[in-house]
């Protein structure tokens, strides 16, 4: 009866160190971030190009304003009908009118591009921060790992207020549990029960 209650240990245990590992090494932060940076990229790209397109549209407004100014003053030193000169007034005005509403767009295209630009700012702090935190987690497990191997000992780091863990005998095919209560024994008690089990 001991052999397959033994096996279940073994089996939980892996189980536990599987979870670890994944926890240690959950790429989905990165590949949110990533995501968020081809999307500003494509984002910042689009604003670029509408951009360009409504700086060439103001261009040919103010042109046609010029030609339009223009053409008033040559009709207005020319003896010309009053329908005439109204018609060219509206034309000014129409003009005019495009000219306003296209700075407009010019000038809410640029707010767009700065606010992008500030996300791209963010994003790359929020890379660097999770490179960082991918770094701390690789370290941690290398840690658990040369622990493990050295010591045969998995502690369970889920436990705030106990020491405990598994001692892992490869040999044997064995798992044992063990716990320390951190408010009733000492620390010097704690390592020295700790160095024991590892010594034996």
């Amino acid at each position: 009866m001991a052999e397959p209650s033994r096996n279940m240990e073994v089996e939980k245990l892996i189980s536990y160190t599987d979870d670890l590992v994944t926890v240690l090494v959950e790429p989905r932060d990165l590949n949110n971030l990533s995501y968020c940076h081809q999307q500003k990229l494509s984002m910042s790209s689009t604003s670029h190009s509408h951009h360009q397109d409504v700086r060439s549209s103001l261009q040919d407004c103010e042109k046609k304003v010029d030609a339009c100014k223009q053409q008033i003053e040559e009709a207005r030193s020319e003896t010309v009908s009053d329908a005439e000169l109204d018609l060219l007034q509206r034309g000014l005005e129409e003009e005019l009118e495009k000219e306003r509403l296209l700075k407009e767009e010019f000038r809410a295209i640029g707010e767009e591009f700065n606010d992008l630009e500030q996300q791209w700012i963010s994003v790359q702090g929020q890379k660097k921060t999770l490179q960082k935190i991918e770094k701390t987690k690789l370290r941690a497990q290398m840690i658990l790992s040369m622990y493990a191997s050295v010591t045969n000992i998995v502690p369970d780091l889920g436990e705030q207020t106990k020491i405990s863990g598994y001692i892992v005998d490869k040999d044997k095919d064995a798992v044992e549990k063990f716990e320390y209560d951190t408010s009733k024994m000492t620390a010097f008690d704690i390592c020295n029960g700790v160095w024991k089990i590892i010594s034996e």
